[in-house]
């Protein structure tokens, strides 16, 4: 049996919705189905306004954009996220300040944050990593007492939820990914969350989005023509990839559901190992948080016994794989001016990760090949 990490699933109303798309002659942004997809997310996850991107990283960077970002200013993340996220910052000259992870949830680290709080921060960007919620509440109070923005990256969080609220909704701003690795999936794609009143960011977020021209007016009928009066770029992604998008959002919950069934395996069947010497633990759910069960990890005690585990796994034709680099000290981070050490906590767990195959197709079948060729090779080490 080979077992990929990933493996695209397909609803089975994605060609329909092509073909209307196409009869419709709706291919460009802001057509049929994109809209269908905008309300659809709206009234879902009670969002006061989304914005289809081309991506998540454009959605970051436009969220940059919105609060105003600017040389000087700082911006707390962890460094255990994606380039991404430190990209959208430092496009707009601003500097990002890398905080430790939760050594159960590898999301941000709250004390940390408080910590580093200086006169330049002007936001905090939570990273729910594989879906489970950062810890909102706090975050969000640090954030009032300071006079904070919070922007989430929920790029891996589409609908998962931090109590009964929806990650992406709890921020001032949030970002979706819709990219194939992701749950749920057009190939490319992303989304702006708005969950402020703000007249103005609302305004220049459509602003943004369309190239820096007044082209949402111009389809309300506002104006009679539009043109260019801000900053921005072409961030509006294709009807074609929303209409792909708008079959697999059909399928929200089931396409969860299916990942839950082998999350739940996984534990039930791994648990067993920690504690024992090679294993410190696995994918931890707080109790405050309904994940959408986007990645399953283990975390090992060291770096050697973990690439030891991921060699033994390839041999048995399972595509287990690590993850992020941490930013901090990736070459990138390095110029920034911090050293491999600057975040042991981070850099240490980074080096003991190991994600397992999980995908919404996975079978019981395939789930229990991974199980137990991991036992032999745990054995083995």
């Amino acid at each position: 049996m080979k077992i990929p990490y990933n493996r695209l699933y397909f609803s089975g109303n994605e060609i329909q919705y092509i073909s209307d798309a196409i009869e419709k002659e709706s291919l460009c942004g802001d057509g049929y189905y994109t809209k269908i997809v905008t309300n659809f997310l709206e009234k879902s996850f009670s969002i006061n306004k989304v914005l289809m991107t081309t991506s998540a990283t454009h959605a970051l960077e436009m969220a940059s954009m919105l609060i105003g970002l600017k040389s000087g200013d700082e911006v707390l993340m962890p460094s255990f996220t994606f380039p991404s996220t430190a990209n959208s910052v430092m496009l707009q000259g601003a500097k990002p300040v890398f905080c430790e992870i939760n050594k159960a949830t590898f999301n941000i680290d709250v004390n940390d944050i408080q910590a580093k709080i200086t006169p330049r921060t002007k936001a905090i960007l939570p990273v729910h990593y594989g879906g489970i919620s950062c810890e909102m509440d706090e975050i969000l109070e640090i954030a009032k007492l300071y006079h904070l923005y919070v922007i989430e990256d929920a790029a891996q969080g589409v609908n998962s939820k931090y109590k009964n609220k929806y990650l992406g909704s709890l921020g001032h701003i949030g970002c979706y990914s819709f990219h194939s690795t992701k749950n749920y999936i057009c190939g490319e794609g992303g989304a702006l969350t708005i969950n402020t009143n703000n007249k103005d960011i609302l305004e220049r977020a459509e602003t943004l989005r369309q190239k820096g021209t007044d082209r949402h007016k111009f389809i309300k009928g506002d104006v009679d023509k539009y043109s260019w009066v801000d900053l921005g770029s072409s961030y509006v992604p294709s009807d074609i990839l929303m209409a792909i998008l708008y079959s697999q959002l059909e399928n929200l919950n089931l396409i969860k559901e299916k990942r839950k069934i082998i999350h739940e395996f996984y534990i039930d069947k791994l648990q067993r190992h920690v504690n024992r010497g090679f294993i410190q633990g696995l994918t931890y759910v707080p109790e405050y948080s309904s994940p959408n069960y986007h990645l399953f990890y283990i975390v090992f005690s060291t770096k050697e016994i973990r690439d030891s585990a991921l060699k033994g796994l390839k041999k048995y034709n399972i595509n287990a794989l690590t993850h992020f680099v941490p930013l901090h000290s990736s070459p990138m981070g390095i110029k920034l001016g911090y050293t491999p050490n600057s975040l042991p906590l981070t850099e240490n767990l980074a080096n003991c990760l190991l994600r397992l195959p999980i995908y919404t197709s996975m079978t019981l079948e395939e789930a229990t090949f991974v199980v137990e060729s991991l036992n032999k090779v745990i054995k083995e080490l």
